[in-house]
């Protein structure tokens, strides 16, 4: 299916990119150091880091692949959505206050202070592989996917290496203050064009939510799904305990996505921006997930479910508002992009370079991580085309996710919770975890494992966490008060920094999060 697209609305798009070289090149003039660069001078405030948040993370796997999970299966994958504002809770509690006391640049820094430098480059190294073939490669391929829809004449590997090249350019040259300077940009946008998709293929039923919902599947509309059941819907199982698992890495240990909460002013910032990004994780279900569920009633003889979303845009927006939203799509495409090229990089240099080489400069480092990004950008654009190969944008994303986080979320959950976890035993579940994941990997590929994803994330993490438990008792010592001083959780992790009024605490905030989530999921049982 072809899309055209009217000249208006490709100036739009140029205009777009125009604005976001502007932007770099503005920032670019004041990036000076690597922490300039990685963490934008550890500046951000709590609205730029919780609009980034969003833009970033509602990429491919929110506009593409969410919108046609939900064409193919239903509203069950709403699931990851609200999830994530659970997850960010969480983090709001227990993790950022390590992560910003610690004043880390990036999150396997604080494996290394929990443990030892083992685990920190085991980890940084697990991150920057899904960095660049899962997040950056993902969103690349999404890209190129949008791009020829709209222009069916583009080749695949060049308008891939098109994307990354304008992603790395302006992400080299201004870091992560570039980063989240257009994701704010784009976070508008997006949010803007997907409410008005919403609104008009509601409008298609005369706003009847007995007419929109009457020719769909049963059980179309429901989050809740047994185990076992043909249509592949996100099974409740999968829910309870897989999806937190895959939101806890997500939105808490991908350096991608936590390396905004790292740059954060102080800890009151980084924990509003962190809820600002689970209060906005609310709307999808509403802006792409019901649209995306409807489309199935609109054109039910679609030829893939990735084209939904595209499909909305064209046939629903008139001109003008299309370009607007391309632009948005785009821009959100390379948010992730740009967000993961960046966060790979800081990991490569801060983790790998600077400790073999502590006599760098800061601009030096600054220097040198310019140079990595625009090298992971050439690698994720010859990723890209794989991808074709697997059965769809969402399942190849969650499903590497399931196999490769289970060791990690372990290990990090007992390194804050449990002060008995030692160094051996980090390392250990992180490499026997992995270990085990690829032989069940194996079996799952084969069809002699017949489990949902999700389900097989959450077993792993059982699974990995009584390993660390063995091998802790087995191999380590008890550490000293010292060595896990400050970096373990107490009483009073969960403190607010200063006393202020309630709708500004965040535990205050946090409650309400939680009491929305708790509606929505009642509502849509």
């Amino acid at each position: 299916m072809d899309f055209p697209i009217s000249t208006i609305d490709l100036i739009i798009v140029v205009v777009y990119f125009l604005v976001v070289f502007g932007i770099g090149y503005y920032v670019a003039k004041r990036i000076d150091t690597g922490e300039d660069l990685f963490l934008a001078g550890r500046s951000l405030m709590w609205g730029t880091i919780g609009l980034s948040l969003f833009a970033s993370n509602i990429s491919s796997t929110t506009l593409i692949g969410l919108a046609g999970d939900a064409y193919n299966t239903g509203i069950a994958v709403a699931n990851y959505e609200w999830m994530a504002g659970v997850v960010l809770v969480f983090m709001a509690f227990f993790f950022i206050p390590f992560f910003i006391r610690s004043r880390l640049t990036t999150i396997p820094e604080y494996l290394e202070k929990r443990f030892d430098v083992r685990s920190r480059k085991y980890f940084s190294g697990l991150t920057i592989i899904t960095s660049i073939l899962i997040d950056a490669a993902g969103g690349i391929y999404a890209g190129t996917l949008v791009l020829q829809m709209f222009f069916p004449d583009l080749p695949f590997l060049w308008t891939a290496f098109g994307l990354a090249l304008v992603a790395g350019l302006y992400t080299a040259a201004g870091g992560l203050k570039a980063v989240v300077y257009t994701d704010v940009i784009q976070a508008v946008i997006l949010f803007v064009g997907s409410c008005i998709i919403a609104v008009l293929a509601f409008a298609q039923f005369d706003f009847s939510w007995e007419a929109a919902t009457a020719a769909l599947p049963e059980g179309h509309l429901s989050k809740i799904h047994p185990i076992d059941n043909p249509e592949g819907r996100l099974p409740w199982l999968g829910t309870l305990i897989g999806v937190p698992v895959l939101g806890f890495y997500y939105w808490g240990l991908n350096q991608y996505i936590v390396q905004r909460v790292l740059g954060a002013k102080d800890l009151q910032q980084a924990r509003w921006g962190a809820l600002l990004g689970g209060v906005l994780k609310l709307a999808p279900l509403f802006i792409m997930v019901l649209p995306g569920a409807w489309a199935l009633t609109l054109y039910p003889d679609l030829a893939q479910p990735d084209l939904v979303f595209p499909t909305l845009v064209t046939d629903l927006l008139p001109v003008g508002i299309v370009g607007l939203v391309l632009a948005g799509l785009i821009a959100a495409i390379m948010s992730t992009i740009d967000s993961t090229l960046n966060a790979a990089s800081t990991l490569i240099t801060v983790d790998f370079v600077q400790p073999v080489k502590p006599e760098m400069t800061a601009k030096q480092v600054g220097t040198l991580g310019k140079w990595v990004t625009l090298v992971l950008m050439v690698l994720a654009a010859l990723w890209a085309p794989a991808i074709r190969e697997f059965p769809g944008l969402w399942d190849y994303i969650q499903s590497m996710l399931s196999f490769l986080v289970p060791p990690v979320v372990a290990v990090f959950l007992l390194a804050v919770f449990w002060k008995r976890m030692g160094r051996h035993a980090a390392f250990i579940t992180l490499l026997g975890g992995h270990g085990i994941s690829f032989i069940i990997f194996l079996l799952w590929m084969n069809d002699i494992v017949d489990l949902h994803f999700t389900i097989i994330a959450g077993i792993l993490t059982g699974i990995c966490l009584v390993l660390a438990v063995g091998a802790t008792l087995l191999f380590d010592e008890v550490p000293e008060e010292a060595k896990v001083a400050g970096l373990t959780w107490d009483e009073h992790t969960t403190a607010p920094t200063e006393v202020t009024a309630w709708y500004k605490d965040y535990r205050w905030q946090s409650a309400i999060i939680l009491a929305v989530t708790l509606v929505l999921l009642i509502m849509f049982w």
